[in-house]
């Protein structure tokens, strides 16, 4: 259970999370010219190098948050990526019938909230620290993670929390 706890469960955790990016920036290399019409098509300038720059992060970024070097860093890096991606590129608020599959905006609205689901993952990466072992989750499961426990118990007064001494 030991190899489970501290190798298995948060490798394949990181593995799921961001395993999409590495594929990403390949389609991005293959279909350069759809890729790079996308790149342009928000206010900012210069659509190549923004590309590059985009199939690098997506290369990059994953491999350091699954072998764990940097991935803090890598982590919120991606994140800013994913929720850059979304507002500039992913804009489904400009269709008027987002909601129905009929138009662009369906879409759009799909990739923009899975965009902030992606980032809201790698942040928690970022702010989450020593994950929990996998035996201590199946033995609780319902439990809160450590860092929503610490952040209850942080706004519980200190006159709540212990009783009154003489």
């Amino acid at each position: 259970m030991d190899l489970i706890n501290l190798v298995a469960a948060p490798l394949i955790a990181r593995v799921c999370l961001v395993v999409m990016f590495p594929f990403s920036g390949l389609d991005k290399i293959v279909h350069w010219k759809e890729a790079l019409k996308q790149a342009n098509s928000s206010f900012l300038p210069g659509g190549p190098v923004l590309l590059a720059l985009a199939i690098v992060v997506e290369f990059v970024t994953p491999i350091c948050i699954v072998v764990g070097w940097h991935d803090r860093l890598a982590a919120f890096v991606l994140a800013g990526f994913c929720a850059v991606t979304a507002l500039l590129y992913h804009p489904f608020w400009k269709y008027p019938h987002f909601w129905s599959k009929a138009g662009d905006g369906h879409s759009h609205f799909w990739d923009f909230l899975k965009n902030f689901g992606l980032a809201g993952g790698l942040l928690l990466v970022v702010v989450g620290g020593v994950p929990p072992t996998a035996s201590a989750v199946f033995t609780h499961p319902l439990s809160s993670a450590p860092y929503a426990a610490s952040a209850t118990s942080a706004s519980v007064p200190v006159s709540a929390s212990a009783p009154n001494t003489p």
